[in-house]
């Protein structure tokens, strides 16, 4: 049995909305809790955080206790190490993972989460990259993805404003 544990930190200001309306929730696949450094299916964590265009909140941190190999090989039988993965990110918006297979993938655009792969790099600069999309004109992918998530009062608009 995959065991999954979350790790929230509760702020003692208990008037404070958990979450703001104009974030979206990412989450980054992480070994050491400091880079983005983690195929999806062997990530011992995810960090999830709520980016505004003004910066950013950590959330909570997920762990796994059963992971992937990263051999490319897919599982036919036994434990399903992928599913209680993807329902313990269930209300992300974005996941952030050095790769992800073409069935884990299914899984996670099936819970409404937009997979996003890029090479490793620290926490910091992936989260300041999606706050910076923010601030500007977000491109047309993540345009549809806050305006799935009514995040913001997003419309779906495909035509870059001028």
């Amino acid at each position: 049995m995959t065991a999954i544990r979350k790790l929230r930190i509760i702020d003692q200001d208990e008037s404070a909305p958990t979450a703001p309306t104009a974030a979206v929730r990412v989450a980054i696949a992480t070994q050491d809790r400091k880079s983005l450094n983690a195929h999806f299916g062997s990530a011992r964590c995810f960090t999830v955080y709520d980016v505004t265009a003004q910066g950013w909140t950590h959330v909570e941190t997920i762990t796994c206790d059963t992971v992937s190999d990263e051999q490319g090989q897919h599982q036919t039988d036994g434990e399903d190490r992928i599913t209680p993965k993807v329902k313990a990110l269930e209300g992300c918006h974005l996941l952030f993972c050095i790769a992800i297979g073409g069935p884990s993938a299914a899984k996670v655009v099936a819970a409404k989460i937009h997979p996003i792969k890029m090479p490793a790099q620290p926490i910091d600069a992936v989260l300041e990259r999606t706050r910076v999309m923010l601030n500007g004109a977000p491109p047309p992918w993540l345009r549809k993805v806050l305006a799935s998530a009514g995040v913001a009062g997003e419309k779906p608009s495909f035509v870059d404003d001028e």
